[in-house]
């Protein structure tokens, strides 16, 4: 395998996976635009999030438990996952918005979005080892850019939501597509049956459970920011300026913040290869929980005030989540590291399905600052476990 390989073959992953990832938030960039035209109650608004995420811990747990990364040639799972996704998410052109219909098909697009992400983790992590941090973490940029993605599509779709589904559905087919032509890496491992005791060993390798207890810290304050920082900032910035001026900047805000941090993946990554991968993740708690106090007090003040701390957020709260799955692909054997991070990423995605459901109801009942300012607790529970993985020998 040549450099240039190597290089064609990441690059592509990556494109394929920032289209097929673009699935992941179209329900929250199209919320406000659905809202406009049909009645939909606040626990169905949330479930229209919420159900990705509980689509993708069944699937996740699935994929972990029959050992489908490490089984199957990675590249078809990648390809076959991605279009059913796109074709999953496509229902919402022909279901009523808000819909038991429409929630069932984000709960499907959710599920098979677990044999994208895990998997393209899986593919990355073939291609080096002492590069690792930098790989994964140009895998998770990738993710992150394209989580980002309906926030722009919306921005400049006006305000019919149905071209942002059209868009975003068209395009993860195309990712499978486009998988195909990927080359494995030459440290790509197969296991050769089905292994259940791999979800024990998970618990018995002590780098491994440190390295998930950070990811579940992580993961708490990860996905109901990105879920709901629209509308948090939304809210902040109508207390000084017109509800439309607020909303167009609210999908701005949100668009940089997650697109921020898909960028700083990539970077954090060569970091983490150089300075320590446990390093680099409680830095990047420690910031990202810092920022989310901040948001809080600066909720409903200076509009660039809150503007510029919701990007630093956006920034310091994604690039610690690939060097989880770098350390648990680094402590795991090679032929058991897709399914140990798919099952990493089910238990993280498990904890974010009630953060993502919960937030908008406790925004409702105490207040945006009093919510934002609660994500910090998964920080806190994060960086002591990464402290303890540091300082093992």
């Amino acid at each position: 395998m040549t450099m240039s390989t190597k290089a064609r073959s990441i690059a592509i992953l990556m494109v394929a996976e920032v289209a097929a990832m673009s699935l992941w938030f179209v329900s929250a960039a199209i919320l406000p635009d659905m809202l406009r035209e049909a009645a939909i109650s606040p626990f169905r608004q949330a479930a229209l999030s919420s159900s990705v995420q509980a689509g993708f811990v069944v699937g996740a747990l699935t994929s972990a438990i029959l050992g489908l990364a490490d089984r199957y040639d990675p590249r078809r799972v990648f390809a076959l996952s991605a279009i059913g996704a796109g074709l999953a998410n496509a229902v919402l052109l022909v279901t009523a918005p808000g819909s038991s219909l429409a929630i069932a098909a984000r709960f499907a697009t959710g599920a098979l979005l677990a044999g994208v992400y895990p998997v393209g983790m899986k593919i990355a992590v073939g291609w080096g080892r002492e590069d690792r941090g930098f790989l994964v973490g140009a895998l998770v940029g990738a993710l992150t850019l394209g989580s980002a993605s309906p926030h722009l599509i919306a921005l400049f779709g006006g305000a019919d939501w149905r071209p942002t589904v059209l868009i975003a559905s068209a395009g993860a087919i195309a990712a499978g597509l486009l998988c195909l032509f990927v080359t494995i890496g030459p440290h790509h491992a197969i296991s050769r049956r089905f292994d259940p005791r791999i979800v024990q060993s998970a618990w018995t390798n002590r780098r491994v459970r440190l390295a998930y207890a950070g990811y579940l810290g992580h993961m708490w304050e990860l996905y109901a920011m990105w879920a709901w920082i629209a509308a948090a900032t939304a809210a902040s910035y109508a207390v000084t300026v017109p509800a439309a001026t607020a909303e167009t900047l609210a999908k701005l805000t949100a668009f940089l913040a997650i697109a921020g941090g898909g960028l700083a993946c990539a970077v954090a990554g060569s970091f983490a290869d150089r300075i320590g991968k446990a390093e680099v993740t409680i830095i990047a708690m420690t910031v990202s929980g810092t920022a989310a106090v901040l948001t809080a007090l600066s909720f409903g003040g200076p509009v660039w005030i809150t503007f510029v701390i919701a990007i630093v957020w956006g920034i310091a709260i994604v690039p610690d989540s690939a060097q989880f799955s770098a350390i648990v692909a680094d402590s795991a054997p090679p032929d058991q590291a897709g399914s140990m991070m798919t099952l990493q990423t089910a238990l993280g995605f498990a904890l974010t399905f009630v953060t993502v459901q919960v937030t908008p109801v406790l925004a409702a009942s105490f207040g945006w600052p009093i919510v934002l300012a609660l994500l910090a607790i998964g920080p806190a529970f994060g960086i002591p476990a990464m402290l303890r993985l540091r300082n093992m020998t």
